[in-house]
């Protein structure tokens, strides 16, 4: 008991310190400690933050290790000296002695050279991925317990390719593309987390009162996504394996593939498929059940956004219902996206003679 009420007298007399010597926009304490625990403490900077660090802090505090320490903010070399690890702050990257920034002269490293070229990624690590390469997988492992190890493995790599390069090209200052953008990009977690930093003129701007929802938010973002690719994307494999060795069944061409749901996670499993079998590029158009009729999808060309192999008939475009059946000569017709790149008709039947009559007409039956 008398150990206890020590303890909490100590930590009082630590926040009297730093009231005293007006130090709270520098150190802030997100959780209070419990005082029967020895407390660490996870080092970052103060003021304005951004998205690593708001991410590589809240992967910290899902580790056992880390899950009481005391996140303090500040950029005094002397108090971030005294914490246990620190994030994108100091100038120092030490995986032996915890230290992980990236902002130093010299530091070049990505996800390739850290792994000896095994995650392919060549994208200048942020904060957020240096913590991801040292503890992801042990983030994982707390995030997902029940997953195989074997699948934690393949959610791992796709979570760094799908989620954190993003976070680590914009934190360097790394364009998506080298063309000019054709439109603003505002709306990325990345932009969300800016948005939460005071503004210039706000009375009162509580940086670290913000950076705890920045780290609330990045929480509901990562959870989300771990969680889809765990319960959504990983069953979906098989599903696509069984569809993918059945394709000659739907159409000799072996060109289409034909889904029973709508909604399936199909696109990477595909690609992967065709890259096992070595006939990459050689699906043209998938089929897919919704509510009330079947859609005819294009298969999508890899890496290049919203380019297709092969769309659907321009003649077809824009048009709907009974004039789209009396162009194409295939009752039961619904609609084709004004782009090509999605049909529909009320029929599973009438959507498989819009595929085939579409790779006829472009020469590829």
């Amino acid at each position: 008991k008398h150990w206890y009420q020590r303890r909490v007298r100590e930590y009082q007399t630590f926040q009297h310190y730093f009231k005293r010597i007006n130090l709270s926009s520098l150190v802030h304490t997100m959780v209070q400690p419990d005082p029967k625990k020895t407390c660490l403490r996870i080092g970052t900077h103060s003021g304005t933050f951004h998205c690593d660090e708001a991410l590589a802090c809240f992967m910290l505090r899902q580790l056992p290790t880390y899950k009481d320490a005391l996140l303090v903010r500040s950029r005094d070399m002397s108090v971030l000296g005294e914490c246990d690890i620190v994030v994108d702050v100091g100038g120092v990257y030490d995986p032996a002695t915890h230290r992980y920034d990236h902002h130093q002269r010299g530091f070049e490293e990505t996800m390739s050279s850290v792994t000896s070229g095994k995650m392919p990624f060549e994208t200048k690590l942020s904060s957020a991925g240096l913590v991801y390469h040292h503890f992801g997988q042990q983030v994982l492992e707390q995030m997902i317990p029940d997953v195989s190890e074997e699948n934690r493995t393949v959610i791992y790599r796709r979570l760094y390719e799908y989620f954190f390069e993003e976070v680590d090209a914009v934190d360097n200052g790394v364009n998506a593309t080298e063309e000019k953008p054709r439109y603003h990009v505002t709306t990325t977690l990345g932009g969300r987390v800016k948005a939460l930093n005071p503004n210039w003129n706000d009375e009162k701007q509580d940086f670290d009162g913000q950076f705890a929802k920045a780290m609330e938010l990045v929480e509901k973002e990562l959870k989300d996504r771990v969680d889809g690719m765990a319960r959504v994307w990983l069953p979906a494999k098989e599903l696509v394996r069984e569809v993918f060795d059945d394709r000659f069944n739907v159409h000799p061409s072996g060109k289409i593939i034909r889904l029973s749901g709508d909604g399936c996670p199909w696109r990477e499993h595909l690609y992967d498929l065709e890259e096992e079998h070595g006939i990459e590029g050689t699906i043209l158009y998938v089929l897919a059940q919704s509510s009330d009729s079947w859609r005819v999808i294009t298969v999508g060309v890899k890496g290049e956004g919203f380019t297709n192999r092969l769309p659907l008939p321009e003649t077809w475009r824009g048009v709907r219902d009974d004039a789209l059946s009396e162009l194409s000569g295939i009752p039961e017709c619904v609609f084709v996206h004004a782009s090509g790149f999605i049909g529909g008709n009320r029929t599973k039947e009438g959507a498989l003679q819009m595929a085939v009559r579409s790779l006829e007409m472009q020469g590829h039956a």
